[in-house]
């Protein structure tokens, strides 16, 4: 179905046969990485990720700018990113040049210290940092805000404190 009323994605990502939370998981990790206005069109047939997408979009300030039912049976979910805020994190952790599992062992002691809601800054070069901070992060209820690419294989993760 295309109308003047369908946005036009710069990405698609047909996670179809994918169940949750795996079309919630691949579409945060692509539209975080979207310039502000940009679309991405998820396709996925998990009954749970309208609701899922519909939640994170609107905790993260994107939306999901149109939804419809695909001929294939799943359905697709067009998502804008919105505009990236200036998050100020209330700590700076650079775990540049320490290996994994040292960026996520040493970001958890500084978490346990930190006051409810207050958000980490952590810079890492680790090449396998970004899976493992993304996985970490879901997994022990940390909500990871934003990740910037800020050089090859660098990462800033903005992760707060549940």
């Amino acid at each position: 179905m295309n109308d003047s009323f369908t946005p036009r994605p710069g990405v698609t990502l047909d996670l179809s046969g994918v169940s949750c939370p795996g079309p919630i998981i691949g579409a945060k990790k692509i539209v975080m990485e979207l310039a502000e206005g940009e679309v991405m069109l998820l396709i996925s047939d998990c009954p749970a990720t309208s609701d899922e997408l519909h939640t994170w979009a609107e905790r993260t300030g994107n939306q999901v700018v149109k939804t419809e039912r695909l001929d294939s049976g799943s359905t697709g979910y067009y998502v804008r990113r919105g505009r990236r805020t200036e998050l100020a994190p209330n700590v700076f952790l650079d775990m540049r040049g320490s290996t994994c599992p040292g960026p996520i062992l040493e970001a958890k002691k500084v978490l346990e210290g930190m006051a409810p809601g207050e958000l980490l800054k952590l810079v890492s070069n680790c090449p396998g940092s970004r899976a493992d901070v993304e996985d970490w992060a879901r997994v022990t209820g940390h909500r990871l805000e934003d990740v910037i690419e800020s050089g090859q294989h660098e990462w800033e993760f903005y992760i707060r404190r549940p």
